[in-house]
């Protein structure tokens, strides 16, 4: 496994064209440890120049990458797999640090690598269709590369959605510029160390660090980035959109925001109910979009619902040093996503019950916000209407399956919900009736289907990632070839 990286060598710089460069205009911006508040790096901010040289490497890397057979596009694959299993270590540390995620729980770096192998042997799964249902012809589709795609990755999971978005963008002959948040580049630069020691032809994968107002907007500006698969904030997401629409028309994949509702019934495992729940907002504190941040439980259980919640929310969180292996919750990622959350917590005070949580904070030893709970949540309060990203969950009564349900879907996003019942009908009619693009049946987040697409409903994105097909369909214009046959 690998070592930790003293501060002095983690790498920082920009990967453009298979080298580590400095930003063409000498800036750098700070990264602030989320362990102790200093400042932990200085990373280079790519520049509108850094940004265009990056994608015209991709560019003109692009047709040699297409004319690789499926074999020798996967061998870099799986090279780069066995790579990032020999730094699992080094992973988790760096997301500590930058983010707050405990090592405790790390396992991203292993879901990579696992999602770079499964990619390395599924280039031959990309086919078209032959039809002949018109007399005198045959007719054929190809499916194809777009040529160089982007892609923009959130913070809070950076290492899994670097693979889940470039594996798939690779092995289908696309080249790709990459741009990591500004809030957790360290994972992405590592790999690029990693990426340059596999082997990866120069320009294939191109790596940015910097704000979206500069790499981010170009990028998605940019009419020789023909597609844009994008994780983050449904703001940003609308910004994406719009920048596509002005410009050339890219496909556009997002995956937005979250304000998911796990919905009790009496008839539940109650003690499942509770782990699951707790577990889906405890997460790396909160910070995750599927988040279950709304409770509804039946009336008729409520209190020891509530009671048996409360104490597990209690011992989940042993707060401290992320980079410990003593830590089950960490930090919050930096002092905007922290005081966000604390005016979440005082809207909650205003319209709910608060039974967990905080009675002051100080951010003086780090970015810390303990478990909180409100119950008894006006619906119509913006805490039960927009994504805290932390670990505030809000529990509401219910009596009926039809009113819990309306209550459930009156939000603008749908990206995750949960139903917890025995009762298959009353399960499958919550299937059915939830505005989300993932169901859980007596489960909640962060479980999903390995081989199922995840993507939401309504302001939570359009389009679908995943395993098998979902992610490779998007990376691929359909062409149809129509062959007049001679008589």
């Amino acid at each position: 496994m690998g070592g930790i990286t003293p501060p002095d060598q983690i790498e920082t710089r920009l990967f453009i064209n298979g080298e580590f460069v400095n930003a063409s205009d000498g800036k750098t911006f700070e990264l602030i440890s989320s362990k102790d508040n200093t400042v932990l790096v200085h990373v280079q901010e790519a520049s509108e120049e850094d940004t265009n040289r990056a994608v015209a490497a991709a560019k003109a890397a692009q047709p040699a990458w297409e004319e690789l057979t499926v074999q020798e596009r996967g061998a870099y694959f799986k090279k780069l797999a066995a790579l990032i299993r020999e730094h699992d270590r080094e992973f988790a540390q760096l997301e500590a640090l930058s983010m707050g995620l405990p090592v405790s729980g790390y396992f991203h770096a292993a879901a990579a690598a696992k999602i770079f192998d499964h990619y390395s042997e599924a280039g031959y799964t990309i086919q078209g269709t032959s039809s002949l249902a018109t007399p005198g012809f045959v007719n054929l589709t190809f499916r194809q590369p777009y040529g160089v795609v982007a892609a923009i990755i959130p913070w809070n999971v950076p290492v899994l959605f670097f693979a889940k978005k470039l594996a798939p963008a690779l092995i289908t002959g696309n080249t790709v510029v990459l741009k990591s948040s500004e809030k957790a580049p360290l994972t992405s630069a590592k790999l690029a160390v990693l990426i340059k020691q596999a082997g990866f032809p120069p320009g294939v994968i191109n790596v940015l660090s910097g704000h979206g107002h500069i790499s981010g907007s170009i990028l998605s500006y940019h009419t020789d980035v023909r597609a844009l698969s994008f994780t983050g904030s449904t703001r940003t997401g609308r910004l994406i959109q719009e920048a596509s629409s002005k410009s050339n028309l890219k496909a556009i994949s997002l995956e937005l925001g979250g304000k998911s509702p796990a919905i009790v019934f009496e008839d539940a495992d109650l003690e499942a109910a509770v782990t699951s729940t707790a577990h889906g907002i405890q997460s790396n504190s909160g910070q995750v979009c599927m988040a279950n941040s709304r409770i509804y439980v039946q009336d008729t259980i409520a209190d020891r619902f509530i009671d048996l919640f409360k104490t597990k929310f209690s011992e989940i969180a042993k707060m401290g040093d992320p980079t410990s292996s003593e830590t089950r919750h960490g930090p919050l990622v930096d002092k905007a996503q922290f005081d966000k959350v604390l005016e979440y917590i005082e809207m909650g005070k205003r319209d709910g019950n608060m039974i967990l949580g905080p009675d002051s904070v100080s951010a003086d030893k780090g970015y810390f916000i303990q478990p909180t709970i409100f119950t008894s949540t006006s619906e119509d309060s913006q805490i039960m209407k927009e994504e805290v990203f932390g670990p505030v969950v809000n529990i509401n009564v219910f009596h009926s399956e039809k009113d819990v349900l309306a209550k459930a879907n009156d939000t603008e996003y749908g990206l995750y919900a949960s139903v917890f019942t025995k009762d298959i009908s009353r399960a499958m009619r919550f299937a059915k009736g939830f505005q989300a693009g993932t169901v859980g049946i007596n489960c909640s987040s962060p479980v999903t289907g390995a081989d199922t697409p995840f993507g939401g409903y309504k302001g939570s994105g359009v389009g679908r990632e995943g395993m098998p097909y979902h992610s490779l369909d998007f990376f691929l214009e359909t062409k149809s070839v129509i062959i007049k046959v001679a008589g």
